[in-house]
Parts: structure tokens; C-alpha cells; sequence
């Protein structure tokens, strides 16, 4: 099983990742960046889950690409972790959360000058990445969808239990529920039980609880983007989705990277959900290669 990237070691110490908050037009944003800001930029967006957070999906993999002469900026998305949790929380689901993210992560560009980024989004994120592809493509240079959302399919089994979390939010069924983004359980290395409770604990403040309610309302449908639509958003795109993910599965990137009409489609055997953790060292190199490509 790959582990998460580590640079060899005559590459010198890695460079520091650093955060602070960000006034994003109506609201406050926790931002980790790591890098010289003068380099061009990679936005990294995580995706949902009870207690996510940016350090959580891309501490480990920001250094990486900061080597490699980006700046590497991970924001807490709108409404997770230790950024902004409106209250009360926007009517209208997903579809509305989804727009009002995709909006904040654009005012994010603004108030750190900004132009333009390559994005990557896991999961939630890759939907928040296309729908700023839809009203804002100046600001996007290449993207990367992994384990995207946003294809027109019924939830599986596994995606309604991080759904319906906080019908039994204790450690046990957070525990139960990590296992499942996952191919080989093994890469928790006996720690399952420690990062269960330490999620659940954040999983289990108001303000986070308040938010994934609001996006998950069961009087409002998901995200869900046509074929039309991806049509009309010609940016290059890798989609890169796990052979095994229980989340969303694989078929969910055959059909984004089928409409996109520059998108290429990389599907990694042994990987469930959370590619960047699971086959880290795979992702940065297919990332830095698709990202450094001429078009």
C-alpha cells in the first residue's frame, strides 16, 4: 500500500504549511498554504464527512507540490471545520450549499490576488470545482476530480451512512464509517479507534452538525450535473477515481471524464474514496505529470 509522500532527502526540508484566517467576501475562511505565493496556484478542496477538514485530506500532500513549484492552497470549505458555519445555515440543500461554497472559494482567490488556479477536488470538492468551472472559468487553469460527485446516480449504501451520521454520531459508528472510504483498512495501522474519536469529536460541534444538516436536507436532491452542462466547460480535466470506491463508484468518474470534452480518465486499482491518502505517492506523481503537461 503507498503511504503518503515523502521527499527524498536531498531536497532539503520540506516547506512549512501555514494557516490563518481569510475574510472571503461575506465570510471567514480557515486557509492553509504552503509555498512561494509568487508560484502558480493549486487550490486543494476536500470533500464531506463529519468532522473533514482540509490538514485532514491534503496536510501531507501540500509540501509536495510546494517542492514542485506550486503554491498549495487548502481552504476549509464554507461550512467545515474551522471556517465559517452560517447560521442560520442557507436554504436549499446541496444544489444552494454547493453554489455558496463554489462562491467563497472565488472571494478566497480575490482577497489573496489570485487570478488563477488549478483546481483539485475530492468527492464534494470535485462538484464545488465544477460548478466554479460553470460561473467563473477565468479563474480555473487545469482540474483534477477525485472521486468526484456531481454524476446522476442513486447514493449507495455507504455514501447514506456519512449521510445520516448524526442519527448515531458516536465514535463507534465514526470508526465503522472510515473503514468504508477505503480499500485496505490496514492503512489506519491500529490507530482506527483514536482517529474515530478525535473526529467525532469535531464532528460533534454545533456549528459542523448545523452544516452537514443543511447540506444534506432530505427535502432537497443532490448535485447532480448533465451531460449538456459538462459539455460546456472545456478546461482540461483529470478525473482520477478508485477502482474499489464504496463512496461514489467508479462509474461516477467514467461519466464525467465521457462529457467533458477535455477531460482524461486514470481509474487506480486497490483505491476506495480517499485516493490522496490511500495511494498518495500514485496521485502526486499522475497530479504534478497532468499539471506540468503543454496544452
Amino acid at each position: 500500500m503507498n503511504r503518503p509522500v515523502t521527499p527524498a532527502p536531498a531536497t532539503g526540508p520540506l516547506p512549512e504549511v501555514r494557516s490563518r484566517d481569510v475574510d472571503a467576501g461575506v465570510h471567514r475562511l480557515r486557509v492553509y498554504t504552503c509555498g512561494d505565493p509568487g508560484n502558480p496556484a493549486v487550490v486543494f478542496v476536500h470533500g464531506s464527512g463529519p468532522g473533514v477538514s482540509a490538514p485532514s485530506n491534503w496536510e501531507h500532500l501540500m509540501p509536495v507540490f510546494a517542492s514542485a513549484g506550486y503554491f498549495a492552497l487548502a481552504p476549509d470549505v464554507l461550512g467545515f471545520g474551522d471556517s465559517a458555519h452560517p447560521d442560520p445555515a442557507p436554504p436549499g440543500g446541496m444544489v444552494a450549499y454547493t453554489d455558496l461554497r463554489a462562491r467563497s472559494l472565488i472571494a478566497l482567490l480575490d482577497a489573496l490576488d489570485v487570478r488563477t488556479a488549478h483546481f483539485v477536488g475530492n468527492s464534494m470538492g470535485g462538484m464545488i470545482t465544477l460548478r466554479i468551472a460553470q460561473i467563473a472559468p477565468e479563474r480555473l487553469s487545469k482540474i483534477i476530480l477525485m472521486g468526484s460527485g456531481g454524476a446522476p446516480l442513486a447514493p449507495t449504501a455507504d455514501l447514506m451512512r456519512l449521510i445520516t451520521f448524526y442519527d448515531d454520531p458516536s465514535p463507534e459508528a465514526m470508526a465503522d464509517l472510515l473503514v468504508r472510504f477505503v480499500d485496505d483498512p490496514g492503512l489506519f495501522a491500529g490507530r482506527l479507534d483514536e482517529i474515530a474519536e478525535d473526529r467525532a469529536t469535531k464532528a460533534n460541534r454545533p456549528d459542523v452538525r448545523r452544516s452537514h444538516l443543511a447540506t444534506f436536507d432530505p427535502e432537497h436532491g443532490p448535485v447532480k450535473y448533465t451531460e449538456e452542462e459538462l459539455a460546456r466547460i472545456p478546461h482540461e480535466a483529470l478525473v482520477l477515481h478508485g477502482r474499489e470506491d464504496r463512496m461514489l463508484p467508479v462509474r461516477a468518474g467514467y461519466y464525467l471524464a465521457e462529457h467533458l470534452p477535455n477531460a482524461q480518465l486514470h481509474v487506480l486499482p486497490h483505491a476506495g474514496h480517499w485516493i490522496q491518502i490511500e495511494q498518495a505517492e500514485r496521485f502526486a506523481e499522475q497530479a504534478l505529470l497532468f499539471l506540468g503537461e503543454r496544452v
